[in-house]
């Protein structure tokens, strides 16, 4: 203990300076001592006295005095047995750094949106759609429709906010719902009319604006009536056969099928990105996942929904499924990543827009309608 630490006055029982000398190894005594180092020292306090060991220092009246290590001269035991004396701790103990420490709690993998609101979202949504799927057709030609106008709002707003284009919303959203009406009326020869139709109403609509920009103004409003209405006027062309709600349903269960098991494979096991420049989050071991998923469900949806269908049809068609989904997804990420958003709307909790639903059902539309043309006739 540092005597220096101390700064009471000296009291009866201090171990000074008296005339009967020295006390317990003190400077000598005398006048001259205590002149000369009053000046230098400060007194010690008070500490009780201690009897010796053998004495009643264990009964109830030494529970008053002090102890530990900052008063007795005795090391400083814990109660680990295998603990090291506190005498014995180095006086240059070795850096911090250098000792092992706990590796931290691995973290959790978070899906990075709100899986409740997602999940209830898409119950809602599915409910809806197949309700108006097998209740009255032309209910849910009115659904794709709404959902085209909606996503040609999302896209053509982004491309204004983040790129200055300005596609004409109104001739989009007119031959759009037109174009789906078409396709369902007269097939594919009316979906190319009204397409062919969508395309030059929005060039004569830009013509009412000043020149600059029209170039690329007309080219979005184009790329936007093929990518969203037309692409979409195939599921309307679906519902046209016989057996049509249970062909759209099969295309939209395995699109659903393969983008879960992407998503569980791919969070679970995915360590090699698919294509990190565009979207980070897929691996390769996601679109493993998505093929064997979509393969096993297509199976399933062509031996028991579809006429004269085959399971191993059902493989090859969840083979293009899973293919066209991911390209469709990847297609979507490209133009976001183009843009600098993370979603095209938020219309819908945990999911983002109608686009960032629709990015793997529009391509993959087309592919599901000619697959089963080929293979059990367009009904």
């Amino acid at each position: 203990m540092n005597d220096s630490s101390w700064g009471a006055p000296p009291q009866a029982g201090y171990w000074g300076p008296s005339d009967q000398g020295p006390a317990r190894g003190a400077a000598p005594a005398g006048p001259a001592y205590d002149a000369h180092n009053a000046q230098h020292t400060r007194p010690m306090p008070i500490v009780p006295d201690v009897p010796e060991h053998g004495g009643d220092q264990d009964d109830d009246r030494g529970a008053a005095r002090l102890s530990g290590p900052l008063f007795r001269d005795e090391p400083f035991r814990d109660e680990n047995p295998s603990a090291q004396p506190y005498a014995a701790v180095p006086q240059n103990p070795e850096p911090m750094s250098d000792v092992p420490q706990p590796e931290p709690r691995p973290q959790k993998k978070s899906a990075g949106r709100d899986l409740g609101a997602a999940i209830g979202v898409g119950l809602g949504l599915g409910v809806v759609i197949v309700a108006s799927l097998f209740v009255v057709k032309a209910v849910f030609v009115g659904v794709i429709a709404v959902a085209v106008v909606v996503g040609l709002w999302e896209l053509t707003k982004r491309l204004d906010e983040r790129k200055g284009i300005k596609a004409p919303l109104v001739p989009l959203a007119l031959g759009g719902a037109a174009m789906v009406v078409a396709g369902y009326v007269r097939g594919a020869e009316g979906a190319w009319v009204a397409m062919a139709l969508t395309a030059l109403a929005v060039l004569v609509w830009r013509m009412t604006e000043p020149p600059e920009g029209y170039l690329k103004d007309v080219t979005a409003g184009v790329f936007a009536a093929f990518y969203v209405p037309f692409l979409a006027t195939f599921v309307a062309m679906m519902l046209t056969a016989q057996d049509g709600p249970w062909r759209v349903l099969t295309f939209l269960v395995l699109t659903v099928v393969s983008d879960t098991g992407a998503y569980a494979v791919g969070w679970r096991f995915g360590r090699k990105k698919l294509a990190p420049r565009i979207s980070p989050g897929k691996t390769r071991e996601g679109l493993l996942g998505a093929v064997a998923f979509a393969m096993v469900a297509g199976a399933l949806c062509m031996e028991f929904l579809i006429d004269d269908g085959s399971w191993w049809q059902g493989l090859l068609l969840g083979l293009a499924v899973a293919a066209s989904a991911t390209l469709g997804d990847l297609g979507e990420s490209m133009i976001k990543r183009d843009l600098g958003i993370k979603d095209m709307g938020t219309l819908l909790p945990g999911h983002g827009g109608i686009m960032d639903r629709l990015d793997s059902l529009l391509p993959t539309a087309p592919v599901v309608w000619l697959l089963l043309v080929i293979f059990v006739g367009s009904g």
